[in-house]
């Protein structure tokens, strides 16, 4: 599944919508943690590419069947037209952006980006696990500390 994003700030709330509006047919169901995660990763990742690039994007999900649901992988991708690579920033505690791809570093199971033609793709994936405190843990369930260091596209 894909949405077309264009370059505007009101496109990050329409993929927000666009992807809840996808959870319930995979059986992934809305107030979750998996969905609340991956809505706050859509939410940073779409963010990240309509504030730093200026280009429009695609967003894409990939969600696992209802009868799959349990115990399945969620991918979520962005990719844009620049070819600008995220790198770190540091930010301090005062400062109201460039916390993004930490956010997404200490949520998702994994995530990582590559080069594609112009530009690139922003990547990452959630395990769904069976939700006792043991498996959240296994599954990437816990925020990690950053010390301030960030990561953007920029």
């Amino acid at each position: 599944m894909q949405l077309e994003i264009r370059p505007d700030p009101a496109e990050v709330g329409r993929a927000r919508r666009w992807a809840r509006s996808r959870l319930a047919v995979s059986g992934i169901e809305v107030d979750e943690p998996l969905a609340e995660t991956l809505i706050l990763l859509v939410s940073e990742l779409v963010t990240n590419a309509v504030v730093h690039t200026g280009c429009p994007a695609v967003l894409r999900l990939s969600l696992p069947g209802t009868e799959a649901a349990e115990e399945a992988t969620v991918r979520l991708e962005v990719s844009d037209r620049s070819d600008r690579a995220p790198v770190p920033r540091c930010v301090d505690g005062e400062a109201t952006g460039g916390r993004g791809l930490a956010l997404v570093d200490g949520l998702a199971d994994r995530w990582g980006w590559s080069s594609e033609g112009a530009g690139k793709r922003i990547w990452c994936e959630l395990d769904r696990c069976a939700r006792t405190s043991e498996a959240t843990r296994a599954c990437g369930g816990g925020m990690t500390a950053y010390d301030g260091l960030a990561y953007e596209a920029v």
